[in-house]
């Protein structure tokens, strides 16, 4: 089946994302707005809302998209939105033949959950993964971070990663910053970056492939290690 992603920029720096299916239908992953998401959809009609964890600048717009196109909301169940369905990993979900899967991600907040649509292949991580980073850990710890971004290890390398923030020249500038002698991928893609941003366009979706050759935070290979990215990030 053809699916269409769409980033969708909401609030500051947030992005909602779209997976549109050669069946007409669409599904939108973490709408911190509604009246942006409804823009992009134009005349079409919404499948499923999903959720991936309980900060609001992911959720707020779930509930008005709700009334207005009848959709139900899958995410976490500590989400303050109407959630439908509670998800949690492990479960597969089908929305007019799209396949969504779900992993138990947590580390940045308690209930966190990605998603993967394995036809693009598509992954959808939240405040998880970003390009060059990986979240806070606010209600999670490194270990619990750790565990989730090794859950990301079997996806191929062409998976998309649709992250739900635009913070992927910070993220670089500091990589840059705290590299010796950053390598041949993470310079390309510093310039790819730079370049997008000064023409105003999304540096997401990503390859996975991309990441994992320019993102210390998915290279970590012990918990320490991925503690001590996040430690110097977070004094940054």
């Amino acid at each position: 089946m053809d699916i269409k992603i769409q980033a969708v920029p909401v609030l500051k720096d947030n992005y909602a994302w779209l997976l549109h299916s050669e069946a007409g239908g669409t599904i939108v992953v973490d709408p911190g707005q509604s009246e942006p998401v409804r823009k992009a959809l134009g005349d079409r009609r919404l499948d499923a809302i999903l959720l991936t964890h309980y900060h609001s600048d992911h959720t707020a717009g779930a509930d008005a998209l709700k009334q207005a196109y009848g959709a139900m909301i899958y995410g976490p169940d500590n989400v303050a939105a109407s959630v439908d369905t509670a998800v949690k990993g492990g479960e597969q979900l089908t929305f007019a033949g799209v396949k969504i899967d779900v992993l138990s991600t947590p580390g940045h907040a308690e209930g966190h959950v990605s998603y993967v649509q394995p036809d693009v292949p598509a992954l959808f991580t939240g405040d998880v993964l970003f390009s060059g980073g990986c979240g806070r850990l606010f209600d999670g710890t490194a270990a619990e971070m750790f565990a989730s971004l090794r859950l990301y290890d079997p996806l191929p390398d062409n998976t998309l990663v649709c992250a739900g923030h635009e913070y992927t020249e910070a993220n670089l500038a500091f990589i840059a910053a705290h590299t010796a002698q950053p390598n041949d991928a993470f310079q390309q893609r510093y310039r790819e970056v730079k370049a997008l941003r000064e023409q105003g366009k999304p540096t997401l979706p990503v390859a996975l492939k991309v990441e994992r050759e320019t993102n210390p935070f998915l290279q970590a290979r012990t918990v320490e290690e991925l503690a001590h990215w996040r430690h110097l990030k977070d004094q940054a």
